[in-house]
């Protein structure tokens, strides 16, 4: 599957591109048997100019007919390659990032190429119920691996201390898995599902 590179991407983001847009699909949650309850999701990857992608997923439970039932949840964050910010790069907060991007050409990008022949990467998630995940990771072509460095709760917080998460394109759709370690269990199949782009 072709796709075409917006001629506004801050050079760091090429290696992501292929996540840009809106994807739609159905899954599965746990380990996806004949008992797993169905849910239709819409996973949408953005850029403004800056060398982030900022991603939203929203997700509902579905009959197996995949007729909406009711709203599962939603997250939303940041994913960009994982390297040393410098004075070109916004923030804390409200600081402004430089008119040019910190690395300016394929050439520069490249000098991230890991041992792998990849790039690493980093995400960081938010989830309603005072939970935020950040992610480290590597993305080698339409594939992605993540791991979660470190998961947050808030006082009130369902138990939970780990995540990965694999991406793959796969003849145009989106395939994906995430498991999680929670309720003092060891990582076990969470969901997975298959979403097709918006044309």
């Amino acid at each position: 599957m072709s796709f075409e590179i917006p001629t506004d991407l801050t050079p760091e983001l090429v290696p992501l591109s292929w996540l840009l847009g809106a994807w739609e699909g159905s899954g599965r949650l746990g380990e996806g048997s004949s008992e797993s309850e169905h849910f239709e999701q819409r996973v949408t990857f953005t850029q403004n100019g800056l060398p982030y992608l900022q991603y939203t997923a929203e997700s509902w439970l579905t009959d197996e007919q995949g007729t909406r039932l009711r709203p599962l949840s939603v997250e939303t964050g940041f994913w960009a390659l994982d390297r040393k910010l410098n004075d070109a790069d916004g923030g804390p907060g409200l600081e402004p990032a430089d008119i040019v991007p910190a690395l300016k050409s394929a050439e520069e990008v490249e000098q991230l190429r890991n041992a792998e022949d990849g790039f690493d990467i980093t995400a960081t998630i938010v989830h309603p119920g005072g939970i935020a995940e950040l992610y480290y990771g590597v993305i080698k072509g339409p594939q992605i691996q993540l791991s979660t460095d470190l998961v947050m709760r808030g006082q009130n917080s369902k138990e939970y201390t780990a995540a990965t998460r694999l991406y793959g394109l796969v003849e145009g759709d989106l395939y994906w898995r995430w498991d999680v370690a929670a309720d003092g269990q060891p990582l076990k199949a969470h969901a997975s599902a298959i979403l097709k782009k918006e044309s």
